[in-house]
């Protein structure tokens, strides 16, 4: 197929949706859904265009660039005022629910398949740990459900994945380890540096472009289309900042976007404005990809076990843990099950394993990222099909 007809069929397949979107809300269909699946059918064009490490490497950066935007701009509708009274439930998902659900999936891991080892079980319990704000959009966004159980969502799934990665790391310490690579010393301690630097910088990007951005609209100096420039800036400002200081980049974006949103005096209609534009933009091309590349690579690795364990990571070992963690809190079994149903995987496990997989030598790196590529392809069709319906039977207990 020559690359014009490529990207003619792509613009007029994001145009089609776009046109469509209200319809397109009314069925059981989701964005992502859509163009996962667009770009399964169109994987032999997509994958002729470039060799494999540069689509790899393609992926990846559209994956790193599509969680930044979609991380900041969820952050910044989380209010401080609200949160005060609504802090227990995530706080638990976060500090009880993550660890269990690392534990219960590494057990599950090496039982379903133990000629892997102990070490690539927790490997794989880390990189399936971290849920996407991307996927979750269509939960967050829906108003049937109260306020509280979606700014719950909204900040576990902004903060797991910067929690989940000194487990991450110390799967890969395990397993290159245990493979006889060299170069893992201090990974642990440089992990758990990332995780504490991270939110200061965040902080203290967003708390400056907010107060920055009101000075300038005070005294007349920026024009009303600057911000989606400063949403970007501050952005990517306190990803490149915290990376390049050795903090965790996402949970920057994240913490930058909460601070922004919560001291910028004006009208933050911008942000929403332009998630509604770039931001699905970018979010299509992802999962277009996504179902390009790595779909393909899934389905050629996938057996009896890797499909038992992505199903086995969506359900028992997301819920289970997740529905312990709450037990003690103001919560109804329902938004309990629902809230362990909510974790759709995406972007972040993806991400987790490209990054894992490019910086280190590990054995069976094609069973692990056919598992998460299966994970994810699974989690966009069930979480996109149950989220609107199990939403509105989650609202029924309040």
């Amino acid at each position: 197929m020559h690359h014009s007809i490529l990207l003619l069929i792509l613009l007029a397949a994001f145009a089609a949706t776009a046109l469509a979107g209200r319809l397109i809300d009314r069925t059981p269909l989701t964005l992502p859904m859509i163009f996962a699946a667009l770009g399964l059918l169109l994987a032999t064009p997509i994958n002729d265009l470039a060799q494999p490490h540069q689509l790899s490497a393609a992926t990846r950066l559209l994956a790193e660039i599509t969680l930044i935007v979609v991380l900041f701009a969820d952050a910044s509708h989380i209010r401080f005022s609200r949160f005060r009274h609504m802090w227990q439930k995530p706080a638990r998902m976060l500090i009880i629910g993550l660890p269990l659900t690392v534990g219960l999936g590494t057990l599950v891991a090496y039982l379903v398949a133990p000629g892997a080892g102990i070490a690539m079980a927790v490997l794989t319990a880390a990189v399936l740990t971290p849920t996407d704000a991307a996927l979750a959009q269509s939960v967050v966004e829906n108003d049937d459900l109260p306020v509280a159980l979606r700014q719950t969502i909204v900040v576990e799934s902004g903060l797991n994945d910067g929690l989940v990665l000194p487990f991450v790391l110390l799967g890969a310490l395990l397993v290159s380890s245990t493979s006889g690579h060299e170069g893992t010393d201090g990974l642990a301690i440089q992990s758990l540096w990332q995780v504490v630097l991270a939110p200061v910088i965040g902080g203290v990007v967003g708390a400056g472009m907010a107060r920055l951005s009101d000075a300038a609209q005070t005294r007349g100096f920026a024009r009303k289309a600057a911000g989606g420039i400063v949403f970007l800036s501050t952005a990517f400002g306190a990803y490149l900042l915290s990376e390049t200081l050795g903090g965790n980049g996402f949970i920057a974006a994240f913490v930058a976007g909460m601070t922004f949103g919560n001291l910028f005096a004006d009208d933050m209609g911008f942000v929403a404005d332009f998630m509604d534009d770039i931001g699905i933009l970018l979010t299509m091309s992802a999962f277009v990809i996504f179902g390009a590349v790595l779909l393909p690579q899934a389905f050629d690795h996938v057996t009896a076990p890797v499909f038992l364990l992505a199903v086995l990571f969506l359900t028992i070992v997301r819920i289970v843990p997740i529905y312990l963690s709450l037990l003690g809190s103001d919560t109804h079994p329902r938004e309990r099950l629902f809230l362990g149903w909510a974790g759709p995987r995406g972007l972040a496990s993806i991400l987790f394993t490209l990054i894992i997989t490019d910086e280190f030598d590990l054995p069976g790196e094609a069973e692990l990222l056919a598992c998460v590529s299966m994970t994810v392809g699974l989690s966009i069709l069930f979480h996109g099909v149950t989220a609107h319906p199990l939403a509105r039977w989650a609202a029924v207990s309040r």
